[in-house]
């Protein structure tokens, strides 16, 4: 189980990355979201979180918001956009959370690495690195609903152009501070 998917969890203060989900696949997880789990639809659109709830915590919430756009403008301009596929829909033993996984390893790992190691101050973290994207987080599901969830295949890939940086401080909700996009062109 997730920091980020455990219903009333406090995330800790301090900063986010996240890469919201474009494209087709966006459409299609906002309708599961919006028919399966409508709280969770009117958060943030669909996206995976690349730094703070797994793999290393948020960044230090004193970090200068200068020293941010620095370090995270190398990350970005260093990386294409990513087109990566979905797996079947997972659900955390012992919860009604379900998500889509991405293969944590390849160009998404390579990209949290770069976060991770760009420089900027992290918090601990107790999981491992396993990005996903949230279908359902708050509401409980009836044993039909839940198979009707986990039969669900997203054959869109997931589309990441960009970075997002959200600031946490509960019982507020985040809010965006930095959005930088993924600027390299793939070479041939």
């Amino acid at each position: 189980m997730f920091d980020d998917e455990i219903a009333d969890w406090r995330r800790p203060p301090g900063y986010f990355v996240l890469a919201p989900i474009g494209g087709p696949a966006a459409a299609a997880i906002k309708a599961l979201q919006l028919r399966y789990d409508p709280k969770l639809a009117a958060g943030h659109p669909p996206h995976l979180t690349l730094t703070g709830s797994s793999g290393v915590g948020p960044i230090y919430p004193g970090t200068p918001p200068e020293e941010l756009q620095w370090r995270l403008a190398e990350v970005a301009a260093e990386m294409p956009a990513l087109e990566l596929p979905f797996g079947a829909p997972h659900r955390f033993m012992q919860t009604d959370v379900v998500s889509l996984p991405l293969d944590p390893n390849g160009p998404i790992r390579a990209l949290h690495e770069r976060i991770a190691r760009c420089g900027l101050p992290f918090g601990p973290c107790r999981f491992t690195f396993t990005p996903h994207v949230t279908l359902n987080l708050y509401r409980t599901l009836t044993p039909d609903t839940m198979r009707a969830l986990l039969a669900v295949r997203v054959r869109e890939p997931a589309l990441i152009d960009r970075l997002v940086v959200t600031a946490t401080d509960d019982p507020r909700p985040p809010r965006t501070v930095l959005e930088l996009p993924l600027s390299v062109t793939e070479r041939s």
